[in-house]
């Protein structure tokens, strides 16, 4: 990595990096006053779920996404989010946004409504993917929250950085390739994030009401007061076996050592059928369970704390956009909300996560064997589970280690990229949230997860009514902050837009349902060797 560092130097190629491209995709439940999920529908102020650009929903009718669009800098996207927030309280009525990752007072599974998009064959699929998702993992699972970072470096990083890599490879191809050794130390190393910004410690004990779900594990939770839940040292109970687990995805073995062996894997798991799934079946009496009885319904059901992404042009599925035009950004998927913060994200995290993401990539990648992507799995779930223990010890390549020599050793080389980020950028906010982060390994109660749980012993809350007192005092923040009446018109014109848009698809289907879907399942997987060739050398 050294040498890498020292070549861009060289260069000047770090200037480029003042270019890097980032956006947030931040997911908050709707809840009542009394903190219980709501039953409304999409408020229709903030126009089409299906076609708004900015605002959408998740799984669930009550679970809210707010989009930002690509910004060069950390501050913009934050500045928009904001803003999106504002417009949404002005429309939520008596409603409030929930601001921590578990979500709040859980009723009957049947009381979490699925996400509706409207009459259009595309609409009617992805609430028919959704109700797939339930038969599958249960309704609970979907309504945890988090954050998604998006981020991609410049084409004119890529086009020098290829030049110093002596790559004879077409661009494209090299450029695909270094996101995957990107990808690969990220999910070495994601658990440092997760020490670092896990905020979801506890949880309401109403969540656990579906322990009888075949896929809901043992959890070795324990109680503070009559209606909390959590683990003593946990960091992220998101990321754990009790959020995004099922049995079925355990053993799908996704390759990541290579964007043709990634696709290829993934394509299998999607056309591999699976008899537990087979045995809800796909219709009961004319209403669709799931889109189909395999592995995977479509791609976006493999969970990952990490995914390559490209932009997909209309219709196009994730893999074939891949196959024929490469990975154009990563997106990072392990951010827990954080309730003490407004957005549940500040930009010293956004500047962190920019170093840890260019860490990974100029860190030596090798290929990963089924025995590393083993023990990257069990460490990452020791550091979920346990991560403030300072007895606890990792797996190094199932060799072991301290947590918190591997966390500081990581630590102190993320220092040398942030001080070439600092260079590019002419100051020192990268260095210095690094080193913030440092003093997070020796004092623990620093942590998101540390405070939280502070919080909660020494003001003797639960974890509803202490995320219930973040929720409205949040709500108050937004309530007060002037929002410009240019912003309020543009993000009017874009609700009145985007419903518009949703009727135009609903009048302008020809095929019927069961056309349009069997057309859908019935595509040729992407091949490679069919793949886009005219990569630019």
């Amino acid at each position: 990595m050294l040498n890498r560092l020292e070549s861009i130097r060289e260069v000047q190629l770090h200037h480029s990096l003042t270019h890097m491209q980032r956006g947030l995709e931040k997911e908050s439940l709707r809840v009542g006053g009394d903190g219980c999920l709501a039953q409304t529908p999409h408020p229709r102020a903030l126009g089409s779920a299906l076609t708004h650009q900015w605002i959408t929903t998740d799984y669930s009718e009550a679970l809210l996404e707010f989009i930002t669009p690509v910004y060069q800098s950390s501050s913009e996207p934050l500045a928009f989010l904001s803003d999106l927030h504002s417009f949404a309280y002005q429309h939520l009525q008596n409603e409030l946004l929930w601001v921590n990752s578990m979500p709040c007072r859980m009723g009957r599974e049947t009381d979490i409504p699925i996400a509706e998009y409207g009459s259009s064959n595309v609409g009617r699929m992805k609430h028919v993917y959704r109700h797939g998702l339930w038969h599958r993992y249960g309704r609970y699972m979907q309504t945890i929250a988090g954050i998604h970072y998006n981020v991609s470096l410049p084409h004119n990083f890529w086009t020098v950085y290829h030049d110093l890599e002596n790559s004879q490879q077409p661009l494209q191809d090299f450029i695909s390739e270094q996101y995957f050794a990107l990808i690969r130390n990220f999910l070495r190393n994601v658990g440092l994030v997760v020490y670092l910004f896990g905020a979801s410690p506890a949880v309401c004990r109403s969540f656990l009401q579906n322990q009888g779900h075949p896929s809901t594990p043992d959890h070795k939770l324990e109680t503070l007061g009559e209606h909390t839940c959590y683990l003593p040292y946990g960091t992220s109970l998101r990321m754990s076996d009790l959020g995004y687990h099922n049995d079925a995805q355990a053993g799908l073995n996704i390759s990541y050592n290579s964007l043709e062996e990634y696709v290829s894997s993934l394509q299998h798991a999607i056309r591999t059928p699976y008899a537990p799934f087979a045995n809800f079946g796909i219709q009961d009496n004319g209403i669709y369970k799931q889109l189909n009885t395999n592995l995977l319904q479509i791609e976006n059901e493999f969970y990952s704390s990490i995914r390559p992404k490209r932009v997909t042009r209309s219709g196009e599925r994730p893999t074939c956009a891949l196959v024929d035009r490469g990975v154009e950004y990563v997106e990072l998927r392990c951010v827990d909300l954080n309730p003490f913060l407004p957005l549940g994200i500040s930009e010293s995290q956004i500047r962190f996560l920019d170093v840890f993401v260019l860490y990974c990539l100029l860190a030596e990648s090798p290929a990963f064997t089924e025995q590393e992507q083993q023990c990257n799995g069990e460490n990452l779930q020791a550091i979920v589970n346990s991560g403030r223990d300072p007895e606890l010890q990792l797996s190094s390549v199932c060799t072991r280690m301290p947590f918190r020599q591997w966390a500081g050793e990581h630590l102190e080389n993320m220092l040398k990229v942030a001080q070439l980020l600092d260079q590019a950028h002419n100051h020192q906010a990268h260095s210095s949230v690094v080193r913030a982060q440092m003093t997070k390994l020796t004092s623990p109660e620093l942590t998101p997860s540390g405070q939280i749980m502070q919080t909660l012993q020494r003001q003797q809350q639960s974890f509803f009514e202490f995320a219930m007192e973040r929720a409205l005092a949040t709500a108050e923040y937004f309530g007060a902050r002037a929002l410009a009446p240019d912003r309020v018109q543009s993000f009017s014109t874009e609700a009145r837009r985007s419903l518009a848009a949703q009727r135009r698809l609903e009048q302008e289907d020809t095929l019927t349902f069961d056309q349009y879907l069997h057309n859908f399942l019935a595509q040729d997987p992407c091949k490679w060797e069919d793949r886009h060739k005219n990569s630019t050398a």
